[in-house]
C-alpha cells in the first residue's frame, strides 16, 4: 500500500472517531501540511468516501469547510463477549447501529464448541442483517481471558488445536478479525469516544465477573509486551484461601466481582436477611447480578451493603495501582455499571484510606459516559484503529471498478 493510501486511511480513521473535521483539523491529526491534506481530501471526495458538510460555526474570521464520512458506504461487525453471554452488532461509519445487536447465551468455560458457535452466530447475524458481506471491512472482538494479541491466542477460553482465534474466524467468516481483552476494548472506547478522550493517563475499570483493567498511558492504549497488561483481577490481596478462576488463591476477583455479589446475596437470603432481592429458580448469573443491583438502586440496605463491600475491595486494589501509575482519571464501567453511583463512595473511601494523599489528590473518578454498549463500541473502534489491515482498500477497489 502506498504512503498516500495510508494517509487517506488515516483521514478516514480520524473522521470516524471525530465525526466532523476541517482540513486544518485533519492536517494537524495526520501531521501533514494543509495543501497535502487538502489534496487527499479532494481525492476522497472524488472517490465518494467523504462528503462536504458545509461551513462550520466560527466565533470570528473565515468559517472552515468541514467533512464527514458517508455512513452507508461500509460497515463493521462488533462482538462483545463475557464468560456467559455474547453480543454481536453491526455499525456504520457514523458509529450507528444498523440493526439491533444479537444476544447469544455462550458460556466459555470448558466449552470446546464455543468458537464454532461464535462463528456461526456471526455469519447468521450478517445474513439476517440485509448487508452484503462485501461491504463489511472487518470484525472486532473483545473477550475475557489471558489474550496474546500478537499470536491471536486466548489462553483462558476459545481454544482451537493447531490454529488460533484470528486465523479460524478469518477463514470461517471471510472477515479480517481483530481481538483484544474485553477490558482493553472498553478502554479503547473510552479513549476514542468517551470519558478518557484527550486524557493522557487513565485507568478504565471493567466491573464484571472479574475486575478487568484497561490502561491508557500517554494518551495511548497500553497492552503490554504480549497483550497481558491490566490483569487487575488477579492481584493477590486477600488471605482468604479462596481459589480464583486463575488457579491462585486470594486474588481481588475472590472478594470483588459480580460473582461475589451474587454469592453473597444468595447466602444472605438463605440466612434470612431482610431484602427485596428476588431470585428466580434456575436464574442465570447475569439476571441474578442485575436483581441485586436493581434492589440496591431502590435503596435496599442489604444489596447496598454488598456493593459497598465489593466496591471497597476494588478501591483497595486501585490504591496500589495509583501508587504505581499516578493516573489523571479512573473510569468505572462494565456490567456492574448498572449500580451506577453506588460504586463511587466505597471505592473512594478505600482510596482515601490506603493511598498516600499527595499521590491521589489529583486523580478523579467517574462513571463511563458510553454505558452498557461500551464493549460493542470499543470492538468497532478496534477495527478502525487497524484500518490498514482491514478490507477497506479491496472493497473500495471493487466498488469503484
Amino acid at each position: 500500500m502506498s504512503k498516500e493510501e495510508l494517509y487517506k486511511q488515516n483521514i478516514i480513521k480520524q473522521l470516524y472517531f471525530e465525526r466532523v473535521l476541517s482540513a486544518t483539523d485533519l492536517s494537524s491529526l495526520i501531521k501533514k501540511s494543509i495543501p497535502y491534506t487538502t489534496r487527499l481530501i479532494n481525492a476522497l471526495l472524488d472517490e465518494d468516501v467523504i462528503t462536504d458538510n458545509g461551513l462550520a460555526d466560527s466565533s470570528g474570521g473565515r468559517k472552515p469547510q468541514t467533512y464527514s464520512l458517508i455512513p452507508g458506504l461500509k460497515y463493521i461487525i462488533a462482538v462483545a463477549m463475557d464468560q456467559f453471554n455474547t453480543q454481536v452488532g453491526l455499525y456504520d461509519l457514523h458509529q450507528q447501529e444498523v440493526c439491533p445487536p444479537k444476544n447469544i447465551e455462550l458460556p466459555l468455560a470448558n466449552n470446546t464448541d464455543a468458537l464454532i458457535t461464535l462463528s456461526n452466530a456471526v455469519n447468521d447475524f450478517i445474513s439476517n442483517s440485509g448487508i452484503n458481506k462485501s461491504q463489511i471491512i472487518g470484525m472486532g472482538i473483545g473477550m475475557p481471558g489471558f489474550i496474546n494479541t500478537k499470536k491471536g491466542i486466548n489462553y483462558s477460553f476459545l481454544h482451537i488445536p493447531k490454529s488460533n482465534i484470528i486465523s479460524y474466524l478469518k477463514k470461517s467468516t471471510q472477515l479480517p478479525t481483530f481481538i483484544a481483552n474485553d477490558s482493553s476494548v472498553f478502554a479503547l472506547a473510552e479513549l476514542r469516544l468517551g470519558a478518557a478522550k484527550n486524557k493522557k493517563n487513565v485507568m478504565v475499570v471493567n466491573i464484571g465477573w472479574g475486575i478487568g483493567l484497561g490502561l491508557i498511558l500517554k494518551g495511548q492504549l497500553y497492552n503490554g509486551e504480549n497483550g497481558f497488561a491490566g490483569e487487575f483481577s488477579h492481584i493477590p490481596l486477600f488471605d482468604n484461601r479462596r481459589i480464583c478462576s486463575c488457579g491462585k488463591m486470594g486474588c481481588l476477583e475472590t472478594e470483588g466481582s459480580l460473582n461475589v455479589m451474587v454469592t453473597k446475596a444468595r447466602q444472605g437470603i438463605q440466612e434470612g436477611q431482610s431484602t427485596i432481592i428476588k431470585f428466580n429458580e434456575g436464574e442465570d448469573n447475569l439476571s441474578a447480578a442485575s436483581a441485586v443491583m436493581h434492589a440496591a438502586s431502590k435503596g435496599d440496605r442489604f444489596a447496598i451493603s454488598i456493593i459497598y463491600e465489593i466496591g471497597y475491595n476494588i478501591g483497595r486494589g486501585l490504591s496500589i495501582l495509583i501508587h504505581l501509575m499516578n493516573p489523571q482519571l479512573i473510569v468505572l464501567g462494565g456490567l456492574g455499571i448498572k449500580a451506577g453511583h453506588l460504586w463511587l463512595a466505597p471505592i473512594q473511601q478505600a482510596i482515601n484510606e490506603h493511598c498516600i494523599p499527595i499521590l491521589s489528590e489529583d486523580t478523579s473518578m467517574k462513571l463511563t459516559t458510553i454505558g452498557e454498549q461500551a464493549g460493542l463500541i470499543g470492538a468497532a473502534a478496534l477495527v478502525m484503529d487497524n484500518i490498514e489491515s482491514t478490507n477497506w482498500s479491496s472493497i473500495h477497489t471493487l466498488s469503484n471498478s
